[in-house]
Formats: C-alpha cells, sequence, structure tokens
C-alpha cells in the first residue's frame, strides 16, 4: 500500500518468480490480505464484507432469475410466478434476491453514516469517498429497476411516478422520458429497457468497487480516532496496525455469520415483510393504487421530493426568479438529487480540522440528530402527502440540508473539539492495556 511501510510478497523458486514478473496476481492478492490495517477498528468496520457477499449475491440470484424471467408485458408477471411455484427452488432464490436487496441497502445506510461520522470522507480520501457515493446512485438505479420487473401494481405506478420526474427538467425532460420510456407510457419498450440495464449495472458496480477499494488501499482505512497511521517507517507502521489477514479477516466473517442468520431467519419466516401486497396484482394502468410508495430504501428520498410543493415559499421564490422554468416538479426532483448531492459534497463542506465526530461533542449531537431525521423521512416518505405529514417532510428536509450546508461549515469555525491521542497505538493502549515486553 502506498504511503504505509509493510512487507510485500516475495516469490520463491524460479516458477514462482516467473510467474510474478509476467502477471503479479499472487502478490497482489498477498499485499490485499496482508494490508496494514488501523489495529483500533471497532465493529462499524464489518459493513465492507457485509456489502461485498451482498453485491455477490445479488449477481448470481440475478442471473439464475433472468434465465426464467420474461421482459414482455404480458408475460412478466406469469413468468416470476412461474418461478416461484415451478421452478426448482425458485421461490428461494427470487426471495433471496428481493431481500438481499434490503440486506445491500441496511449495509450501504449503516456504511455511509459510519463514513460521516468518523470523518471518512476528508481528506485524502475524498475521491473514495466521492467513488462510494457512484455507487450508491447506481444502486438506487438497479434497485429502482429491478423493482419495476415483476410487473405488479406498484412496479407498474411507481415506474411510472418515477419517470415522470424526468419530464419536469426544463427544455430537455419530456426526450428524456421519451428515452427511458422508449415511448410516450410505461409499457413494452419501458420493460425492455429497465431489464437490460437491470442486469447490467450490478457489473458496472462490481468494477466500482474494485476501484472504490484500490482507493482506500492506497490511501489507507480510516480508525474511530481519525489519526493517521505513522509512515516514518515499517516498525512504527507496525505499532499502529495488524495484518488484515488473520485478524480483520476472522472477525468480518464471524460479524457476517450473525448477520446472515438474522437474514435466512427472514428469508426463510416472513419473505414478504419488506414488501407490498399490491405487488402481488398484476399491473393495471386503468387501476390506480390508493396510495403508490417506492421500496423502504426510497422512502427518505421520497419525502423529500414531495416536501416542496408550490406552496412552499422558497419554490415560489425559486420559480419568481426562473421565470417559471423551475416549477414545483422540478424543485422536487432537484431536492431529492440534491439530498445525495450533498452527501457527496461532505469532503469540502466540514471545514474542521479534526476528523471523527469522537473529539467532536458538538458534531455528534447535530449527527445523531442527523440519523433520527433520517428514519422521520423515511416513515414521513410512506405516509400520505397530506398534513400533518406534508408539513413535517418540510421540517425534515430543512434539517437535513441545513446538517450539510450550515452546521458542517460552520462548526469547523466554532466547535472547541476534544484532545485527541497522538497515535494510533496510544488510542489502542487507553482501551484494551498496553502489551506487556516478555522479559529477555
Amino acid at each position: 500500500m502506498a504511503g504505509i511501510p509493510h512487507d510485500h510478497y516475495e516469490p520463491k523458486g524460479n516458477f514462482a518468480k516467473a510467474v510474478h514478473s509476467r502477471l503479479p496476481i499472487v502478490g497482489l492478492l498477498y499485499d490485499t490480505l496482508m494490508i496494514p490495517t488501523p489495529k483500533n477498528l471497532n465493529w462499524m468496520w464489518i459493513w465492507g464484507i457485509v456489502l461485498t457477499f451482498c453485491l455477490g449475491l445479488q449477481i448470481v440470484t440475478g442471473i439464475v432469475l433472468a434465465m426464467h424471467y420474461t421482459p414482455h408485458v404480458d408475460n412478466a408477471f406469469a413468468s416470476v410466478e412461474h418461478i416461484m411455484r415451478n421452478v426448482n427452488g425458485g421461490h428461494m432464490i427470487r426471495y433471496l434476491h428481493m431481500n438481499g436487496a434490503s440486506l445491500f441497502f441496511i449495509a450501504v445506510y449503516a456504511h455511509i453514516f459510519r463514513g460521516l461520522y468518523y470523518g471518512s470522507y476528508k481528506a485524502p480520501r475524498e475521491i473514495t469517498w466521492i467513488i462510494g457515493m457512484l455507487i450508491y446512485l447506481l444502486m438506487m438505479g438497479t434497485a429502482f429497476m429491478g423493482y419495476v420487473l415483476p410487473w405488479g401494481q406498484m412496479s407498474f405506478w411507481g415506474a411510472t411516478v418515477i419517470t415522470g420526474l424526468f419530464g419536469a427538467i426544463p427544455f430537455v425532460g419530456d426526450a428524456i422520458q421519451t428515452l427511458l420510456l422508449g415511448g410516450p407510457a410505461v409499457d413494452n419498450a419501458t420493460l425492455n429497457r429497465f431489464f437490460s440495464l437491470h442486469y447490467l449495472f450490478p457489473f458496472l458496480i462490481a468494477g466500482l468497487v474494485m476501484v472504490h477499494i484500490w482507493a482506500f488501499h492506497t490511501t489507507g482505512n480510516n480508525n474511530p480516532t481519525g489519526v493517521e497511521v505513522r509512515r516514518g517507517s515499517k516498525e512504527e507502521a507496525k505499532k499502529d496496525t495488524v495484518p488484515f489477514w488473520p485478524y480483520y479477516v476472522i472477525k468480518d466473517l464471524f460479524a457476517l455469520a450473525v448477520i446472515l442468520a438474522v437474514f435466512f431467519a427472514i428469508v426463510g419466516f416472513m419473505p414478504n415483510y419488506l414488501g407490498h401486497p399490491d405487488n402481488y396484482i398484476e399491473a393495471n394502468p386503468l387501476a390506480t393504487p390508493a396510495h403508490i410508495v417506492p421500496e423502504w430504501y426510497f422512502l427518505p428520498f421520497y419525502a423529500i421530493l414531495r416536501a416542496f410543493t408550490a406552496d412552499v415559499w422558497a419554490v415560489q421564490l425559486v420559480s419568481f426568479v426562473t421565470g417559471g422554468i423551475v416549477d414545483a416538479k422540478f424543485f422536487g426532483v432537484l431536492a431529492m438529487f440534491g439530498a445525495i448531492a450533498v452527501m457527496a459534497l461532505a469532503p469540502w463542506l466540514d471545514t474542521s480540522s479534526v476528523r471523527s465526530a469522537r473529539y467532536r461533542p458538538q458534531l455528534k449531537l447535530w449527527f445523531w440528530i442527523l440519523v433520527a431525521d433520517f428514519f422521520f423521512l423515511m416513515w414521513l416518505g410512506a405516509m400520505p402527502a397530506e398534513e400533518p405529514y406534508a408539513s413535517l417532510s418540510l421540517i425534515g428536509s430543512a434539517y437535513w440540508f441545513g446538517y450539510f450546508l450550515i452546521i458542517l461549515p460552520l462548526l469547523g469555525v466554532l466547535e472547541k473539539p476534544a484532545p485527541q491521542p497522538a497515535t494510533i497505538e496510544d488510542d489502542f493502549d487507553a482501551h484494551y492495556g498496553k502489551a506487556e515486553t516478555p522479559a529477555e
């Protein structure tokens, strides 16, 4: 890993040396497994292996499902029922894929909020953070298109609502919407497009994941203190780190086993708990469901989208300034994507020189309010678009943007951080006790 001195792979024997000089794959695997890792990482650093497992699970189960799925409006719903009833193990494969998406988003939200708490987005890891946000956007696109494929009522009407948002973009909206739909409305061309992209995007995600891993292997892992590994010499670096294998591999595998025990219990005993019953009714363009809601992992941003109506003063002001180009619908779209954009801009919005919230008492308070706000918006996204939920959504949205655009920049100036440990070794010794040197 660049910057941190450590032992590298040394091939032994003529054959190993010949292979290494032509294709250093063994050396790459060795350096990946033996990468020096801060020895004070806590249990919030387990989500990487969970996300890797989820990606693999979604790709494998998705390929099997694609072998039996028919992307045609007349047969899509029936082909899903065929998978559930007639394909050997088909119901289990579908439930693994369906609930695997939920586990994927649970893990990615935990991963993102851990990064926000411990300042993993701060220099020199800004590019790592941006790549992670690109992965998240691709995940959202993949999940949305996958939700359309069963061609149930919620699939059809969810696609109608979400693709309709693109039509709100001034000047080019109609062209973009038509390109997405393949016609004037959600129909067979839409289903074919979404099936193709849903199949393709996971492989793009896998490519970005490799770049993401490469990026943090270059800069090194962040850790709960936010203090960097000492890089003066190999001996100093070893005082702050342990090899990834076996220490963190075993820890990660144990955590994965616990999480999978819960995951398989849900798949086995309550696989439809996070789904919507209307999606077991075949899509009908002539019958609109009483309440159209997306999957749970989209709900916070769906609440932000709906919060900015024509009655909101900010929408009226922007509409007036732009001569009506930005109406309430387009403002909502901007707010929804802006809520993700402000997270991506966190490395530049956070002006503090201290990385971890562990030593920033005021940030810690505001951060936990942000977490509560995220779940508050998630609940509001599932509620009807009426009062008092509309006003509450506006309050929740205001805090989300306020945290990133106002609180983070101001705290860097106003907050007085607590003292930080000088090294990772000092933090480790303070928590677990200093190892005694054996007598000679």
